[in-house]
C-alpha cells in the first residue's frame, strides 16, 4: 500500500510538472501562429496600398453620422475582404451601411439597385461586383466574424452589429452561425467555429508632430469598450483617464527619448488581445515593439 501511494504521488508530481509545460508550449504555438497571421495581414495591406495608394483609414468617429458606427477594425476588414466579404470597392465611403458618401448605392449597393440585368432576365449579381478588388486575404482561412456573432447585442456600444472584423487566432469563444435553411425541413442549418478577439487596427497620420496626432486612441475605443462590456473584465486599453495616457504609453517607442514618439509612425499598428483576451496586458501580440 505504501509503495502504491508513493507511485501515485510520483505520478501526480510528474503530471503537475507536465501540465504547465504543455500550456507553455501551447501558448508559444498560438503566439507563433498569431505572428504569422499578422505577417499575412501585412502582406495584404501592402497589396492594398499598391492598388489604392495608401493604407486603409481607421479614424473614428467620422462625421457625418454614418461614420460613427464604423471603427478602425471594421475598416481593416472592409479593405482586405470587402464590406460583404466579396471584395473591396475602390469608391467606398467607408460607411457601415456600404453606401456611398451621399447615401446612395454607388459602392457596395447592399440593395442590389444597380443590377443591370435583374432577374428573371439577368443573373441578379449587382454590377458593383465587377468593380471590386481582392479579397486580399483568403476568406477560407481568415477569422472574419460579424460583431453580432461575437458579442451580446446589449454589449455592442455604438458600432454597427452587422459589420465584420478580423479576429485573432486564440479562438477563446465558440460562435454558432446559421449557414443556410434546409430546403426539406425549413429549419436552419448551423455551423460552429472558434473566434478570438477582434484585431485592432490604427492608421498613422504621417503628418502628425506629436504622438497623439500620429495615432488616435479613439479609432478602436468603441470596440475595446464593447469587448469589456461583453466579458465583464477590465481592459487596460479602454482606460480613458489622462486623455488615454495608457494607450500612448503602450505604443510609445522607448528608444526615442527626445519626446514621446510611437512605434511605426509611418504606417499602422495591429494589436491582438493575446491568450487572456484582454487588450493592453503583457501577453498582447503586436506588430510593433516586444
Amino acid at each position: 500500500m505504501i509503495e502504491l501511494l508513493i507511485v501515485l504521488a510520483i505520478i501526480a508530481l510528474l503530471v503537475g510538472l507536465l501540465i504547465p509545460a504543455l500550456n507553455t508550449v501551447r501558448n508559444i504555438a498560438k503566439e507563433t501562429k498569431q505572428k504569422a497571421q499578422f505577417a499575412t495581414i501585412e502582406m495584404a495591406l501592402a497589396a492594398f496600398k499598391n492598388d489604392e495608394g495608401d493604407y486603409p483609414p481607421s479614424v473614428w468617429p467620422l462625421p457625418p453620422n454614418p461614420g460613427s458606427d464604423y471603427c478602425g477594425a471594421q475598416k481593416l476588414a472592409e479593405a482586405l475582404l470587402g464590406w460583404d466579404l466579396l471584395g473591396f470597392h475602390p469608391n467606398t465611403a467607408w460607411r457601415a451601411d456600404g453606401l456611398d458618401a451621399a447615401g446612395g448605392p454607388g459602392s457596395y449597393d447592399p440593395a442590389h439597385t444597380r443590377d443591370v440585368n435583374p432577374p428573371p432576365s439577368g443573373d441578379g449579381i449587382p454590377d458593383t461586383f465587377d468593380e471590386r478588388k481582392g479579397p486580399y486575404l483568403e476568406l477560407a482561412t481568415v477569422n472574419a466574424f460579424r460583431l453580432i456573432d461575437l458579442f451580446r447585442p446589449n454589449s455592442i456600444s455604438s458600432l454597427d452589429p452587422d459589420t465584420f472584423v478580423i479576429c485573432d487566432v486564440f479562438g477563446a469563444k465558440k460562435i454558432t452561425m446559421v449557414n443556410r435553411i434546409d430546403p426539406v425541413t425549413g429549419q436552419p442549418i448551423t455551423v460552429t467555429e472558434k473566434a478570438g478577439a477582434p484585431i485592432l487596427y490604427y492608421h498613422a497620420n504621417t503628418s502628425g508632430k506629436v504622438i497623439n496626432d500620429v495615432y488616435r486612441a479613439s479609432d478602436d475605443d468603441a470596440l475595446v469598450v464593447t469587448k469589456q462590456q461583453d466579458d465583464g473584465r477590465l481592459h487596460p486599453l479602454a482606460n480613458p483617464n489622462g486623455a488615454y495616457q495608457f494607450f500612448y504609453d503602450y505604443i510609445r517607442d522607448p528608444k526615442i527619448t527626445a519626446k514621446p514618439w510611437p512605434y511605426r509612425p509611418d504606417s499602422y499598428i495591429l494589436i491582438s488581445a493575446g491568450a487572456d483576451g484582454l487588450y493592453g496586458t503583457g501577453d498582447d501580440i503586436r506588430n510593433f515593439g516586444q
